[in-house]
């Protein structure tokens, strides 16, 4: 599978703005205020030991030629995104049991997932870098499969309120109220591209380390979550998770 420029269109809005969240180093998350009627979330997979070892280790590289960038935390959990949608939020209970049966009868945890490849997606002189996953039919019917359980309760947009955000930039981009509105079909089923972004660091630098050989190795999901969007479409608070080891 060769991953090209347009192949990966749907990753620049993403990738060169979580480029500018890293850069901006982080603002506090506004205080919770009464519940938009409307909620932008992310739901997705959280990889097993072996993605997160080899994700940190990326990690740990680039912040070594580019220390400004970000660390893998709890603000940039490695996570492979299944779907973006705008939900009713008096719904969302009934997302999280819908989702949720879909997860516990697909056996996630047994999905054997392969990492191929570095890529990243360029900001100015940065990059913003990830080791791209390939879309097994089986992780494709995962992933539909999801859609249909979250369909009756999207709605077709949103607003900025339907993010997290702060008193101090209350108002998200446009481009990403687009996205989340259109990731269904225009990011999903065979425009569906997983990836787990590693981190930040130098356009020079990235071009040399996407010339050496990359080690293929295979990962499985270990848990999945339902997540708040915030600015620049980070997943920026946990809303539900399940631990789905047996």
């Amino acid at each position: 599978m060769k991953l090209n420029t347009k192949n990966l269109t749907h990753f620049l809005f993403i990738g060169v703005v979580a480029c500018a969240v890293a850069l901006a180093g982080g603002n506090a998350l506004a205080a919770d205020a009464k519940p938009n009627p409307i909620t932008a979330i992310d739901i997705l997979l959280e990889p097993d030991a072996t993605m997160i070892q080899h994700a940190t280790a990326t990690n740990d590289r680039l912040r070594k030629v580019f220390p400004k960038g970000f660390a893998l935390d709890a603000s940039h959990r490695p996570h492979v995104t299944l779907v973006q949608r705008f939900v009713r939020t008096e719904d969302l209970d009934k997302v999280y049991a819908a989702v949720g049966k879909v997860f516990a009868s697909a056996n996630v945890t047994g999905l054997k997932l392969e990492a191929f490849k570095y890529y990243y997606m360029p900001d100015k002189d940065l990059g913003l870098s990830g080791i791209v996953v390939k879309p097994t039919p089986e992780l494709l019917k995962l992933e539909q499969a999801v859609i249909d359980a979250v369909t009756p309760f999207t709605v077709k947009t949103g607003t900025s309120a339907a993010f997290v955000t702060t008193p101090e930039d209350p108002e998200v981009l446009p481009e990403l109220i687009t996205y989340v509105s259109d990731f269904v079909p225009k990011h999903s089923g065979e425009n569906y591209h997983p990836h787990v972004t590693t981190g930040l660091a130098p356009r020079t630098y990235l071009d040399e380390m996407l010339k050496e050989p990359f080690e293929t190795f295979t990962f499985s999901p270990a848990g999945a979550a339902v997540y708040h969007l915030g600015h620049f479409g980070t997943a920026a608070k946990e809303l539900k998770e399940w631990d789905l080891k047996h």
